[in-house]
């Protein structure tokens, strides 16, 4: 891989739109303990083999070869990252790469109550814990038989660890758990001090399973009990929500709220995201999945300028943004498992 620390700064990564680009999500696994309803079909799914997994040193190669580059934050997701074998191990070389700064991943929290002190250590600063419903009997039902204790627990080993803010991530899906925002808004609420809550709108990728609530509706419900003010806070990791501080008669400190709306307030313009999935191939926009491979590139001995020509071509091809809408327009390509989000 090189010495990285002792190479110059190179030129930016940006695309022909001029997007500017520090951020790499990184799928380390197409596989997940749950069965989520809105993510993937309930049977049927083919999982990738191992041999087609990039290697732990692979990834590390690549994230080494972006951080000079520019890439600044990076952010492990799967599936489900934490079921992949030694995962801390991965945690440890990516913390060590010279230029990166922000460290985090997405999980859905089922494994991580006993792991969160161990992820500190090994140079994890954050984590996203995705929970849609309060609910134990809801829960299994949309995860497809999740168990909502291991998660709170999870929540709770975070904050502890000082993972944080631990942000905790609500799909909203239209007759489903849309009568929960105020629930899950009063349950962060008393843990405002360290934690944040986002609520996503549903993307429908392959078939259009479920109604889409936007984020205007559920600012809509959050205001029969809260006041909300937006406000320019960009969040730890630069990622594309858009931040209400949402207060309480009950409390004199606010509630931090995060609105990821892809689908009615699209943030495109602005992205600055790349996804490297977990069989190497790197997907600059969420919603198209023709993507070039980068495990067949490193396997077949490139160097890493070699590698980081290819990079800068397969972004410079990055689209301007998906057509994807509440209602018709163009689904987003391929199943979320596989993807990270």
């Amino acid at each position: 891989m090189g010495d990285q620390s002792q190479r110059p700064q190179r030129r930016a990564l940006l695309d022909r739109y001029g997007r500017l680009h520090s951020y790499l999500r990184i799928s380390v696994t197409d596989r997940c303990n749950y069965r989520c309803t809105y993510c993937m079909p309930a049977e049927g799914m083919s999982w990738l083999p191992r041999k087609d997994l990039l290697h732990y040193e692979e990834i590390a190669r690549i994230v080494a070869i972006f951080a000079g580059m520019g890439i600044r934050r990076v952010r492990l997701t799967g599936g489900e990252p934490t079921v992949r074998r030694d995962i801390l191990s991965l945690v440890r070389s990516l913390g060590k790469i010279p230029g990166i700064e922000d460290l985090a991943m997405t999980t859905n929290g089922h494994l991580v109550a006993p792991l969160a002190p161990a992820l500190k250590e090994a140079g994890l600063r954050r984590v996203n814990i995705s929970i849609d419903t309060l609910d134990p009997q809801k829960f299994a039902a949309i995860t497809r038989g999740g168990q909502l204790g291991a998660v709170l627990a999870a929540i709770d080993a975070c904050r502890t660890a000082g993972l944080g803010p631990v942000k905790l991530n609500m799909v909203v899906i239209g007759g489903e758990n849309e009568s929960e925002l105020l629930p899950m808004a009063q349950y962060v609420l008393e843990r405002a001090e360290d934690t944040m809550l986002r609520f996503i709108e549903y993307m429908p990728f392959a078939d259009r399973w479920h109604r889409t609530v936007s984020a205007e509706e559920i600012r809509q419900e959050l205001s029969k009990e809260f006041r909300l003010e937006p406000e320019s806070y960009a969040g730890p990791g630069g990622g594309p929500a858009k931040y209400w501080l949402a207060w309480h008669p009950s409390r004199n400190i606010p509630l931090r709220i995060g609105f990821i709306a892809p689908l009615t307030e699209h943030f495109c313009a602005s992205c600055n995201r790349l996804r490297l999935l977990a069989d190497g191939s790197l997907r600059t926009c969420l919603a198209h999945e023709k993507t070039p491979n980068l495990r067949d590139l490193l396997r077949s001995g490139a160097s890493d300028p070699e590698v980081e020509a290819v990079l800068r071509q397969i972004v410079l091809g990055k689209p301007a943004g998906h057509e994807s809408q509440t209602e018709g327009g163009q689904n987003f390509e391929g199943i979320m498992t596989a993807i990270g989000g």
